[in-house]
Formats: structure tokens, sequence, C-alpha cells
């Protein structure tokens, strides 16, 4: 039967089992009966099975890599057979660049640390493990079982600095450093790390295009590469994008990361940990399906592909009472392809996921091990939980697109590019609406915005007036004054009292045909970790100021995220409703999600719609339109609904 490719590519399901020196015999028990049995229940458009996990045992007989110790015949033969038998794609979990058993049999072929010891678990970009072990094995795969492709794990994540001698020669030779850099805040550690993002991406071409040339046909991806992880324009060939995000909080990590690929151009997936937990404890349940159901709802709602990811049992065969759930879910999401897959978001307000910044950040060399993703999760939330459309976006994205965005949000951070910043402040004259968040980023537009500070960002608690209330926020902030043109149009109190005195917080100003505004302290990371409805209704209204006709606005509940798609001739709305304590770590599963009944929506529209229906039930709904507004109200979102305009009403963006 004819498979899909990854581009074709809606649905899957993800298998992995990192298999040991010590694991049980592969193969043990029966696999085929219940693989077929899954692949009949759940139909996904492809699988991802273990052949390579992260502690470099092979859970198939291989010939060039190393296998594990006991097998029971070949299971791999079996899901080759049972996939392709069932017209369903067969792709490989490989872990790359962490491969435990290969350094200890080839030390040489490690990384070296920046105390100079050898490094257990993860390889060199810059050696010969590439060459000698990686490509070998996955051409094995492809040529010996027929795998559709790769999608290679324990990659750019796991990739550190690499302080080899002959690495060390090699960066003294091309940037003429002579002292090298141990630890970020060193001298030079920015280009040293930008010299080890080089090596590794010449890495992964290196793997991609040896298979592309020896297996014509093969599809590979590197987990998480082109991510927030690694927030750049796509410069390696492979052929889609993915990750797992977290196994716990997940609805935020989905929200914010479909964002980070969905603009990248490639087909792009997320995978959704089936089970949820605690390393610490090492205590982990199984996720009932209306749990599943919301993660999928948010990545589905951005118009990606969705994965779930169930652990194989230590001798690889499946669980078969996993297969309930996983069937659950695949209804759930082919209910609603035919209205998001491939779908494209309408430009409402763009965050900026500043790669320039982030990279001058972080002490690994990819990924916010350190939190420096907190601040712009924690914005993000903000938008979100006032029902904002947004996407975020990174620096490639933005030049020479800004004038698409109503409204663009520079998040907390300290570093702009000075070309980028400068169209920044072109697209704000041009007639858009430039909000920038936090002290030190204020700083970075202190002269247009008018600022008088002594530019020493003050940590102290500050209390932010809003219709709800006073909410607390212990934060770093600018002590400043506002002088002309710029005005107060927000201010934060010295104590829970609205009688005590205030201080200046937002600033706005007329700026060309457009508008600058800042809010002059940190909020995204108060927001994350200390969320209140004062602090999410202050922000709402500095929004509507900065903001104030988004093409479709959601009244009714703080609790539904709306996103706004295109998909052929007609506009969608996708409302997910995200109820529950997803944040709280001492809460592993969510079993109920209260519906939510009777929201608001209005729609600036330029002609009057034909037909509004609520997808994925086909509910024709009534609607009021007058003056190029339509309004309408939806009865119920029970988990992820959708408002299909037909006609191909044009929206006013």
């Amino acid at each position: 039967m004819k498979r899909l490719t990854r581009a074709e590519s809606f649905l899957g399901v993800h298998f992995d089992f990192h298999a040991s020196p010590d694991n049980e015999i592969i193969g043990a028990r029966s696999l085929r009966k219940t693989l077929a049995r899954l692949l009949r229940s759940v139909a996904p458009d492809y699988v991802q099975c273990d052949c390579k996990g992260h502690p470099g045992i092979s859970s198939y007989p291989t010939k060039v890599g190393n296998p594990a110790p006991k097998f029971a015949g070949d299971p791999l033969r079996i899901w080759r057979e049972e996939t392709a038998r069932q017209g369903v794609a067969l792709f490989m979990h490989y872990s790359g660049v962490w491969d435990t058993t290969a350094l200890a049999r080839h030390p040489e072929w490690a990384r070296i640390d920046e105390t100079g010891k050898t490094d257990p678990n993860n390889t060199s970009v810059f050696g010969d493990y590439v060459q000698k072990l990686m490509i070998p094995q996955l051409v094995e795969l492809r040529e010996k079982y027929g795998v559709d492709g790769f999608w290679v794990d324990g990659d750019c994540w796991a990739t550190c600095q690499d302080y080899h001698p002959a690495v060390l020669a090699e960066f003294r030779r091309r940037t003429g450093i002579r002292k090298i850099p141990r630890k970020k805040g060193d001298v030079g550690f920015y280009e040293f790390t930008e010299f080890c993002r080089e090596a590794f991406r010449e890495y992964v071409r290196t793997y991609v295009n040896a298979l592309h040339e020896r297996c014509p046909g093969v599809q590979v991806a590197s987990n998480w590469a082109f991510s927030s992880f690694m927030p750049e324009p796509v410069s390696i060939p492979v052929d889609f994008l993915s990750g797992d995000y977290p196994l716990s909080d997940s609805v935020n990590a989905a929200r914010f990361d479909a964002r980070c690929l969905m603009h990248q151009g490639l087909p792009w997936d997320l995978m959704a940990w089936a089970f949820s937990g605690s390393w610490a404890v090492k205590n982990f349940t199984a996720k009932p399906a209306i749990q599943m159901f919301q993660e999928a709802g948010v990545v589905l709602a951005l118009g990606g592909g969705f994965q779930m990811y169930f652990q194989q049992q230590r001798d690889g065969s499946i669980a078969e009472e996993e297969i309930a759930v996983m069937a659950d879910v695949a209804r759930f999401c082919r209910s609603r392809q035919r209205f998001c897959h491939e779908a494209t978001s309408i430009p409402q307000v763009a965050l900026l996921l500043s790669k320039e910044w982030l990279y001058r950040q972080i002490s690994r060399v990819f990924g916010a091990w350190d939190g420096e993703h907190a601040p712009l999760q924690g914005i993000l939330g903000a938008l979100m939980d006032n029902q904002y459309c947004v996407d975020v976006v990174s620096e490639h994205h933005l030049k020479g697109q800004m004038a698409r965005y109503p409204a663009i949000v520079v998040p907390e951070q300290s570093f702009l590019d000075e070309d980028f910043r400068s169209e920044l402040l072109a697209y704000a004259r041009g007639g858009g609406s430039l909000l920038v968040i936090g002290a030190e980023a204020s700083l970075l537009f202190r002269e247009e915005l008018g600022l008088e500070t002594n530019g020493v960002p003050i940590e102290r608690e500050r209390w932010m007036a809003s219709a709800g209330g006073l909410a607390g926020l212990k934060t770093k902030g600018l002590e400043l004054n506002a002088r002309r043109p710029a005005r107060v149009t927000g201010k934060w109190h010295e104590t829970g009292s609205l009688s005590s005195p205030t201080h200046p917080a937002v600033v706005r100003r007329r700026f060309g045909k457009g508008q600058l505004a800042s809010l002059c302290l940190d909020f995204g990371t108060s927001y994350k970790t200390a969320r209140t409805f004062q602090a999410r209704e202050f922000f709402g209204g500095l929004m509507a100021e900065v903001f104030p006709a988004p093409i479709v606005k959601v009244t009714g509940s703080h609790h539904v995220d709306v996103t706004l798609m295109r998909k052929g001739a007609d506009l969608f709305v996708h409302l997910v409703n995200t109820s529950g304590s997803h944040d709280n770590p001492n809460i592993f599963t969510i079993d109920e999600v209260p519906p939510i009944r009777d929201l608001r929506v209005t729609l600036r529209l330029k002609q009057k719609p034909g037909v509004i229906r609520l997808q994925p039930d086909g509910i024709k709904l009534k609607f009021q339109w007058r003056a190029g507004i339509c309004t309408l109200t939806v009865p119920e979102v029970a988990v992820h609904a959708i408002l299909q305009i037909e006609k191909g009403a044009e929206s006013h963006a």
C-alpha cells in the first residue's frame, strides 16, 4: 500500500525504550498481533519505533553498530512488514550526538569538556563518529529494512562546547582569539559557542546529505533543530521539523513551541508524551485521553501535525492496554484534520524570539536550559490569556515583513542588532504599534521613548493597578520620569494600597504614523511563575491601548486560546479550552475539563460571511452583521472548537 511522505502526514505514534546493555531479551514477547491491531485501530500516517537510544545499544540485530546482547528473532522486521502491509510509514528513533556505548568503545569520538575531561555520553560533532558509525548504521536501516526515515534524537539539545585540542587550535586559527573561554561571561565565549554551533550544523548537514545521496526518498529530521532551541533560518536540507515537548506543563509548552516551528517553512509536528510524572522521584503515570485532547488541540489549531509518545516495554513490545487511548486521540485529531492541517496564520501580534539575544545568553550550544525563555513564555501566556492571536517569530521572519503585523512585542532582553532595531523603529514610524517590555529592553529605546532614568534597573515589589485590584510583582524595573512627547499611561504603586505613592510603569508616544510603547519593568517571568488575574487585567489594558482593534475578539472566559488561521478560501477561528492546573508540578493528570459556554465572538470583516459553522460538528451558527462587524455566540467549547467562516470572507488584515 502507498505510504504518505512526512510532508503529507498529519498523525503519528512514537515508541522508544532506549535499550541498555542489561536489557531483557528483545523480541521475547509477541509483537505482530498487537502491532497489527494498533495500526488498524489508530490508523496513523506513520509510526516511529526504537532502533538506538541514548545508551547507544541498538534494539535490532545490527551488523555495523552495537547490538543488544539478546534477541528473539528480529522484531524490527515485524515493524516493517506490518506497517508496509497497512500503508503506514516507518521512521526510526535514533540517538545522534548522545551515544554512551560508542564512546565507551571509542573514547576518541567523544567531546572534551571545559575541564579537559572526556565526555562519557556526548560525541564530538567535529569528530569521526558521524562517518564511522552513524551514517553506516542509518544506511543499514534503510537498505536492510526499507525504513522511510529517521527522527534523530539527542542531537542539538545534547550538543555542548568541545574543548578538544584540535578544535581549540582551529578556533584560534580562525578567530585570532588566544585565550580560550571556559564559561559564560568569559571574553570570547559567544564566539567560541558560535564556532561550535556551526560545527553542529555541519555534522547534521553531513548525515542528511549522505542519506539523501545514498538512499533516495529517505526523510530525515533532527529533533528540535530550527525550533525554540535553535531559532534560526533553516540552513540544512532536513525534510521536516519536529520536537517532543515536556511531559508536564505540556499545554503551555505546546502553545509556545508550536508557534516557534510554524513559520520555518517546512512540514512540522510536535510530539506529546502520553504519560506524565516526576523525574525527581521516578514516578510516572499515563495521561487520560482528554488531557491529550487539550495538548493536541493547541498544536492542531496552529496547522501542525501531532504525534503521541508511548514507551515500548523493555523487550521492545507494545502495551496493548494503551491502544484505546491512542485510538481516542486519533479520532479527536482526524475529526479536525481538514479544518486544521497546513493552515496558515493571519498576522496579528508578533512576539519576538530573538536569536541574536538568545545565543548571547545561553551557556550551552543550543536550548534555553537556565530559564532564558521564561520571560517570553510569560508574556505569551499573558497575551493568550487576554485572547490575542500571537505568532512567535525571530529576526529572519520579521526582516522586511514587519508591516504584515499590526502589533509587534519585544520581550525582556538586553540586546538587539542595531540594523534590526532600526527596522523596528521604521515599522512604528510607518504606522505599526511597537510594544517593548522589560527594564533592559526599554533602555534599548531610551532616546526614542523619551525616558529620564539613571539606567539602573532596581528589583523590588511593585503593585500594578487594574480593574480587578492590585497585583504584587517582585521584579526589576526602571525608576524613571517621562519627558514629552511621551506620556505615562500606566503606573505602579509602592504598596498594596491604592492610596500609596505611584511611579511610571508604561510610557507611550506617537511615533510617526504609529506608536511606540514600553512597559519599563520585567513582567514576563513574574507572570509565568506568579500568575494573577490582576496582572492579567493590567496587561490586557495595556494591549488594548497598543492594539485596540484586532480582527477577532473573544470574551466570556480567559481559559480559551484564540487562533486566527486561513485554509483555502475560508477563515478559521480556533478556540481551545486550556482550563486546568497545567503548571502545577503536583498535578500529573487531568481527567476533567469543564466546558466553556457562551463565548462572545466579534469579527472585523470586509464583507458579510455567507455561512459560519462550528466545527467539527458542522453546526450552523446565527450571527449579526453591521458595518463590517460580525458578532455571534459560541454555545460551548468542550476542548477544541473551530469557527469556519465560509465563502471566502476577507478579513481586515
